[in-house]
């Protein structure tokens, strides 16, 4: 049943279920409010998003520089719409698109929008691109936020695209270069150009610049609106992709209590999983008691996007289930209100169904993983620069995936919120995070010196914040290893010739005893080196193809060299010159008053992440394994891909299945479920806990569990989508 709007609660922390018609302008002459409003009933939504103004206007708005919809005449849709969702109990928030204007609005006011260096006006589709150190945000877009708050006093409002012109594109007009000389004490700079220190300071002005548009907007409307009626730009949790759209995914959460999730889109190579990531990423920096709703396209969104086509409802379950898995959300999202393919209204209601009966368990909860992936936006920008797919994101995601692929959980933890003792988390990725600040390479150090573990790679602490090269990696004492300044192979290079295949390398692994070369310490402890070696018996090489960072180990073991490359073609030539090249690829520390090092100088994170090459991965995960030790804390014995998460409530513990072992899970869309199973669960629980059935939320099953030397065990028959398995 819905709540009152008037409940003691607040709107941002009660509003669990959304719902979106992204209205077009041939809406206000075809919008069907009653048909509508039973999808809101069949969905159970709480709470709707009703376009306003911005771009399109769909009220009858006093200022005449508002485009109005092209069929709406007088009628006030937007305020018809609010009404029939007041009388249903429902949350409203308004709806804004304000980056772009017609026409008229440029020629009424040319200052208002940015423009190129040449003075011309940035143009896109038609639609003028409007500066945000102008009066168009100040003044005439302030005044709107009023007068939609006066007419129709919406819970809050929502921006689909607020933040203006990309870190691409920079803005020369008169407002910018008074803004950037006063707080600077710079010219802007000619063009976006790493190498030019102004361009980078112009990048963080830029973000700082948006945050202070992100605190104005809400010292607008709730002024208007009081102190609820929120500002919530829309945003995606992809960290590349807002680095470029300037946004400060860490600031931004620190300054809102519910963050409105657009983050439709799963591109080839990302699996559904990713969106349970982005639930994590975002809890992490925000409180894992904040509500995170996401716009779920109904549609087919993705590559290439089709607006008013179904898409299959497979995919879009198993994005949904993996968004709850990660704490989020549901919101369903159609653009327009009458479609040719009704097939998009069907998807929804079984999901929203059972978010609403199993709310009890998606909420209030603390996750277990205990293993931090690290990751920063301003190690996106000033290292990663315009290449931060190949050098920031395949690294990043080969990390992640490999510990999906072994089930091992894990969450995002943020550069500037690394911690100083690895009482949360028992092991950190750094996955080529190459620009650290000597701050949080201090803390990195405290975590390692307090028993933390940390597994890094590449060029790892090598640039200091603004991406300048430093003459060595700030954490050399930790990794035990001195960069040279060289290395072999190149990020992201492929040639169009496989007979010259330039990435046609290996690596050398060195299992206890004599190394080839003579030259390394012998890994001494075997109990170690079958751990590490786990799942490549049989080899002594693996395939690589990525680069080397060219390092002098003085501590720790080296377990892998890289191999010089030989030809690829003719095969008569394709044999092993040299069988060692003395180049160490990963060096392991195992000190008694620190923690578990491990340092990759061959990117075998990329490697996964890029061409998930297997045996990558495998050593992926088994230096995670003998990094966390002891305090690992789940064990899934499957065949297939599942991605699983743990949970800890009042008196109880969730486990969350979600099963990725379907086609298209690479490569969008997924079209049909194949079930695994079965699924033997040990996941290790406190020593006080007793637990003697586990019941299945999604099968409707109860099976039987038992407690054994602090794990608990049971076994799941079957997964076809997803399962939810509650015990305590």
């Amino acid at each position: 049943m819905a709540m009152r709007r008037d409940e003691i609660v607040p709107w941002y922390e009660r509003t669990r279920r959304w719902a979106q018609v992204n209205l077009t302008e041939r809406d206000p002459a075809v919008y069907d409010a009653e048909r509508w409003r039973e999808q809101w009933r069949h969905t159970a939504v709480q709470g709707i998003i009703v376009n306003a103004g911005g771009i399109v206007c769909y009220y009858p708005s006093r200022f005449r520089l508002q485009h109005r919809a092209l069929f709406l005449g007088e009628r006030d849709l937007y305020g018809d719409i609010v009404e029939l969702g007041r009388t249903e109990g429902l949350t409203v928030l308004a709806r804004m698109d304000s980056n772009r204007a017609s026409e008229e609005v440029f020629s009424a006011h040319p200052e208002w929008f940015a423009r190129q260096r040449d003075g011309e006006p940035y143009v896109v589709d038609g639609r003028y691109i409007a500066c945000l150190n102008s009066g168009y945000y100040e003044e005439f877009l302030a005044d709107v936020l009023r007068e939609i708050i006066e007419r129709s006093d919406p819970d809050g409002i929502t921006d689909n695209s607020w933040s203006g012109l990309s870190r691409r594109e920079i803005c020369y007009c008169d407002n910018c270069r008074q803004v950037f000389a006063r707080s600077e004490g710079l010219e802007l700079p000619s063009e976006p150009s790493w190498d030019d220190l102004r361009y980078r300071r112009w990048v963080a002005w830029s973000y700082e610049r948006r945050l202070a548009l992100w605190d104005y907007n809400n010292t607008v409307t709730t002024k208007a609106g009081g102190a609820d009626c929120l500002w919530i730009g829309m945003n995606s949790a992809d960290p590349v992709r807002q680095a470029e759209r300037l946004r400060d995914l860490r600031e931004i959460c620190r300054r809102t209590p519910i963050f409105m999730l657009d983050f439709q889109t799963r591109p080839a190579g990302r699996g559904p999983h990713n969106n349970r990531e982005a639930g994590g990423l975002l809890h992490e920096i925000l409180g894992w008691d904040r509500l995170i709703p996401e716009s779920i396209a109904m549609y087919a969104a993705g590559q290439p996007t089709f607006r008013v086509a179904a898409k299959p409802p497979p995919e879009v379950r198993l994005w949904a289930f993996e968004g709850m898995m990660g704490g989020i959300s549901p919101w369903w999202h159609h653009i327009g209100s009458v479609h040719d393919d009704t097939r998009q209204y069907e998807t929804s209601p079984s999901i929203f169904s059972w978010h609403e009966q199993n709310e009890d368990v998606l909420y209030n909860r603390e996750p277990l993983a205990n293993v931090g992936i690290v990751w920063s936006q301003r190690n996106i920008d000033f290292y990663g620069r315009d290449r931060a797919d190949a050098l920031i994101s395949e690294p990043y995601w080969g990390v992640a995936n490999a510990l999906l692929g072994a089930r091992i959980p894990w969450l995002p933890v943020h550069s500037k919120d690394i911690p100083d003792t690895p009482e949360r988390f028992a092991a950190l990725w750094l996955p080529n995070v190459g620009a650290l600040s000597t701050e949080e390479c201090d803390r990195l150090r405290a975590y390692s010196e307090n028993g933390g573990s940390i597994l890094a790679s590449g060029e790892t602490s090598l640039y200091d914040e603004w991406g300048d090269r430093r003459k060595d990696f700030e954490l050399a004492d930790v990794f035990g290893v001195h960069s040279k300044d060289l290395h072999e192979g190149e990020v992201g290079r492929r040639e169009s010739d496989w007979e010259t295949w330039d990435r046609h390398t290996y690596l050398r692994l060195h299992r206890p005893g004599p190394t080839p070369s003579g030259q390394w310490p012998q890994v001494s402890e075997e109990s170690f080196a079958a751990q590490f070696f786990a799942g490549l018996e049989g080899t002594d090489i693996i395939s690589f193809g990525g680069r080397l960072e060219v390092i002098e180990a003085d501590t720790g073991s080296v377990l892998a060299t890289w191999m010089e490359p030989f030809p690829m073609y003719p095969p008569e030539a394709s044999w092993i010159r040299e069988a060692d090249s003395s180049l160490p690829a990963l060096v392991v520390k195992n000190s008694a008053v620190r923690g578990l090092v491990a340092y990759l100088a061959a990117d075998l994170d990329r490697c996964f992440g890029r061409d998930r090459l297997p045996d990558c991965g495998q050593i992926l995960a088994n230096l995670t394994r003998w990094a966390t030790g002891s305090n690992q804390i789940l064990d899934v014995d499957v065949t297939g891909l599942v991605d699983v998460q743990a949970y800890r409530q009042a008196g109880r513990y969730v486990l969350h299945i979600v099963n990725l072992n379907h086609p298209g899970v690479w490569c969008p869309p997924v079209t049909e479920f194949v079930s695994v199973g079965p699924l033997v669960v040990r996941l290790r629980v406190a020593e006080s806990f007793v637990g003697e059935v586990a019941q299945l939320r999604v099968s409707g099953q109860t099976v039987p569990a038992k407690c054994e030397g602090g794990w608990l065990v049971f076994t799941i028959p079957f997964v076809t989508d997803h399962e939810v398995a509650v015990v305590g």
